[in-house]
């Protein structure tokens, strides 16, 4: 489960920088709205990376904590680093970066389960919560 957490925490790591990255380059008439929302998902996924990586530590592990390793492990892919002003496709990319968060914290929750592991499981519970209201919220905007 050691290799799966690290992976999810680089995951973490790459999705905080594109968050911010999306947040810095945002532009266009609804860009007090995007700009701020973007600020709160970077804040969660911040606060997850610290979880996370102390979660790792508790249970007896080392988390990785170098570029290269987030770079290596990581799933989530860069933004572009460019200005951008079409929010469908801002918040397109978004949703589909927060349903690879959603359903990695479910795997990596069955797998606690199954090592009988509740500090893991419970962790994994409050964030697939925060996921999947995140999750609604975007697809009930971009209906």
């Amino acid at each position: 489960m050691e290799k799966t957490m690290n992976v999810y925490l680089a995951n973490l790591v790459y999705f905080y920088h594109k968050l911010q990255s999306y947040h810095w380059c945002v532009q266009g008439t609804m860009f007090f709205q995007a700009h701020a929302k973007l600020e709160e998902y970077y804040d969660v996924i911040n606060t997850q990376i610290d979880e996370l990586a102390e979660l790792i530590l508790m249970d007896g592990k080392k988390p990785i904590s170098t570029m290269k390793d987030f770079m290596e492990l990581s799933t989530i892919k860069d933004g572009t680093g460019d200005f951008i002003s079409d929010m469908v496709i801002v918040f397109s990319e978004v949703l589909a970066d927060f349903d690879v968060m959603l359903e990695s914290a479910k795997k990596i929750k069955l797998k606690a389960d199954e090592a009988d592991n509740s500090l893991v499981s419970a962790k994994m519970d409050s964030f697939i919560e925060t996921y999947a209201k995140i999750i609604w919220m975007l697809k009930s905007v971009l209906v």
